[in-house]
């Protein structure tokens, strides 16, 4: 694109260091996931030219990390502004307060050629901009990542009938917490079932569907439990109700030991529990979704049959009902 500030013949000394920018850098912007990868893209091309950078972070995402009012302008010759849609007055100021510096674009869209936030940078590289060929998204080259573990979580927040004894905020309050500190994909998931809310799912075998792509189910409802096993993956199981309750007595029934009482909702328990579904938990709930199947049914048949003496005998009555007498 033609470059916006008009640059002089003149040499001048700037600083070598780069400052890296992007609306991951702005307190009132956001970090997206596709942000960050095309950032990472940026930072392995000029570590590979061996050109010296830093990155401003915005304190809401990163307070421990450079931010952009600690980034001396004196201190860098160039910014380079990654990602995102080029607009508004958080990238006009950047050109103001680091004036000094040659200013690039790169991997961004531009849908306004003539904003200043766009005129204030001495080269845009855009992904897409009006009359431009569009150009790949820089995430897409960003360097390799590691795989984490995909947990998905069932919780609830109900179940008044236990009254007194309810622990369920101050569960899902711990877990939640506790989640948030690990590095594994989170999916919230729900158990029930809905045909009119595209959230949820509409069968049981969509649900379970979803379970079978997970690796581990953190969850404090009892089906939780018991579909994360029937699908073969382990379950984290918290029982939210003091002295235990049905979460318990499942776990119980199917010797599953990754359970956790509220009384002992603790991060270290947590933990605990969490290495043991990652290491032995898969082949366990594998062994326990095997057992389920091969359970015969005459003990539940028997049992109804005995619950109920007076069942008719199979096929059609011999006389129809007098309502229906003609």
């Amino acid at each position: 694109m033609t470059p916006g500030p008009r640059m002089t013949a003149r040499k001048t000394h700037r600083p070598p260091r780069t400052l890296l920018t992007g609306w991951f850098t702005f307190l009132h912007g956001e970090v997206t996931a596709g942000d960050e990868l095309a950032l990472r893209r940026v930072q392995e091309v000029l570590d590979r030219a061996g050109v010296p950078h830093d990155t401003a972070w915005s304190p809401g995402f990163r307070p421990d990390a450079l931010s952009l009012e600690e980034a001396d302008p004196e201190r860098y010759g160039h910014l380079v502004f990654v990602c995102g849609p080029l607009h508004g007055p958080q990238i006009a100021a950047l050109h103001e307060r680091y004036a000094h510096c040659v200013r690039t674009a790169v991997g961004v869209s531009v849908i306004d050629p003539d904003d200043p936030a766009v005129r204030g940078f001495h080269r845009v590289l855009p992904r897409d901009a009006p009359g431009v060929r569009a150009a790949p998204d820089l995430a897409a080259a960003a360097p390799p990542l590691p795989a984490t573990p995909v947990a998905g979580v069932v919780l609830t927040r109900g179940q008044g009938e236990y009254g007194a004894r309810r622990r369920h905020e101050e569960a899902a309050e711990r877990i939640t917490g506790w989640l948030a500190g690990l590095d594994c994909a989170r999916v919230e998931l729900d158990t029930r079932l809905a045909r009119d809310d595209w959230r949820l799912c509409r069968t049981p075998a969509q649900f379970q569907s979803l379970l079978a792509r997970l690796d581990v189910v953190v969850t404090d409802r009892l089906h939780g439990l018991v579909l994360a096993l029937r699908a073969g993956v382990p379950a984290l199981a918290v029982d939210p109700v003091a002295g235990g309750a049905k979460v318990t007595a499942q776990a119980r029934a199917y010797r599953w030991p990754a359970m956790v009482p509220a009384e002992r909702l603790a991060p270290r328990e947590l933990d605990r529990w969490w290495r043991w579904c990652l290491v032995s938990g898969r082949a366990a709930a594998r062994r326990r979704r095997d057992a389920f199947r091969d359970v015969p049914g005459d003990d539940l048949g028997a049992a109804l049959t005995a619950a109920l003496p007076d069942l008719p005998e199979p096929g059609l009555p011999k006389e129809p009902p007098a309502a229906v007498r003609g």
